[in-house]
């Protein structure tokens, strides 16, 4: 097992953030507690009550109703049950077998999207446009009559490009009034705003680990009780939609989670945004050779929270390796990725050639990140870089 750095720098947030020491209490508290939430004893009334209030917090960061918030095992649950589920139940009512996905998908969404095609829906991907941001025009033409489901992430999970999801719902409800709009928020919550209304949207999928939260713990937020297949049958639990005991430890984590999520959201953008451009300026200095991975010329915005890096030379999972030894910790793209060695799907469709996704690197940030960790990053790359590939570093 790789030993880790006794002085660590962790830019691996968009993977998974630290636990906040408020979020980690209460879940301690509620793992040392016997009971199990569907029990008619008071064990168990106190864990179902812990339950509906992190229900209720979820809800009110979101804006959304309570009895609209399903328990998931975390986003990638949250995003399948949204995309196979409402799309099996509008296929069952003969309302169409059309499903649209956008360019920059988490694997979840895409091969839940997979799932469906070899089950004989028709499933479409909607493009990039020239600047980085979705070709809303050609979204339009994939739109049609029979199209059941549009699903879009808010922001990409490994370029931070957040999508025009406002203006996409407005095209669904005019090309495609049976579908229903799901968005993945997971990278995007707690850093912009997810109230559903705001966004358009019938559903969206979060999760806690990715706002100071529990792993194991998401949830999937709908607008208004529409008819869901569900994947996970037994007992009945979450109205049917989700069998299965509850883990009431991680759901009164997330509950709290998502509620300091929505309280922060205003510095955690603030500190994102200070760090990436200190990161982005310090770059430019020391290594003239990176380049940002972004939409062009800034006309399309991205999360303050993430930033994509490529460099001539090693491979990404070599100079990850140099930087590891250093106490450096970033990634080569998605966690969910990372240990198939596959290229991103994702700068695939950013425009980037197989062999120039191999050299991209991802920092991600955090609230809890400081200056001096983006600083200790950057010498570390400019060691990294003078040592495998020579490049002009000063």
């Amino acid at each position: 097992m790789t030993r880790l750095h006794p002085d660590p720098v962790y830019l691996d947030n968009a993977a998974s953030t630290p636990i906040d020491p408020r979020v980690r209490a209460l879940v301690v508290e509620w793992l040392e507690r016997p009971g199990n939430p569907s029990s008619r004893h008071a064990f168990g009334e106190r864990a179902h009550t812990a339950i509906e209030a992190a229900r209720g917090q979820v809800a009110r960061a979101l804006a959304a109703e309570p009895g609209l918030v399903t328990f998931t095992s975390g986003g990638t649950e949250a995003n399948a049950l949204a995309v196979l589920g409402t799309a099996r139940a509008a296929a069952r009512r003969g309302l169409g077998r059309h499903v649209v996905v956008g360019p920059l998908e988490h694997a979840c969404v895409r091969e839940s999207a997979a799932a469906l095609a070899r089950e004989g829906f028709e499933v479409e991907t909607a493009p990039l446009a020239a600047d980085g941001e979705l070709d809303l025009a050609r979204l339009e033409r994939l739109l049609r009559p029979d199209t059941v489901l549009c699903a879009l992430s808010q922001a990409s999970n490994e370029l931070g490009t957040l999508m025009p999801v406002a203006r996409a719902a407005q095209l669904v409800r005019k090309r495609a009034q049976k579908a229903r709009l799901h968005v993945d928020a997971v990278q995007a919550f707690g850093k912009q705003d997810g109230a559903l209304a705001e966004l358009g949207c019938d559903s969206l999928a979060i999760s806690a680990h990715k706002v100071h939260g529990p792993l194991g713990a998401g949830a999937l937020v709908r607008s208004s009780a529409f008819e869901l297949e569900p994947l996970v049958f037994g007992g009945g639990h979450e109205q049917g939609l989700r069998s299965g005991t509850h883990n009431a430890a991680a759901l009164a984590g997330l509950g709290l989670a998502a509620e300091l999520a929505e309280q922060q959201r205003a510095e955690t953008v603030r500190t994102c945004n200070a760090l990436r451009a200190h990161m982005l300026a310090l770059l430019a200095e020391r290594i003239p050779a990176a380049r940002a991975i972004e939409p062009a010329a800034g006309s399309v915005a991205v999360l303050p929270s993430i930033l994509a890096v490529s460099l001539p030379g090693a491979p990404a999972e070599v100079r990850l390796r140099h930087l590891e030894r250093l106490g450096v910790y970033a990634s080569a793209g998605s966690a969910c990725q990372a240990r198939k060695h596959d290229v991103s799907a994702s700068f695939l469709a950013a425009g980037l050639s197989v062999e120039e996704a191999r050299h991209v690197l991802r920092f991600s940030f955090a609230r809890t990140t400081t200056r001096a960790e983006v600083e200790r990053a950057v010498e570390a790359l400019v060691q990294v870089s003078a040592e495998i590939d020579g490049l002009v570093a000063r």
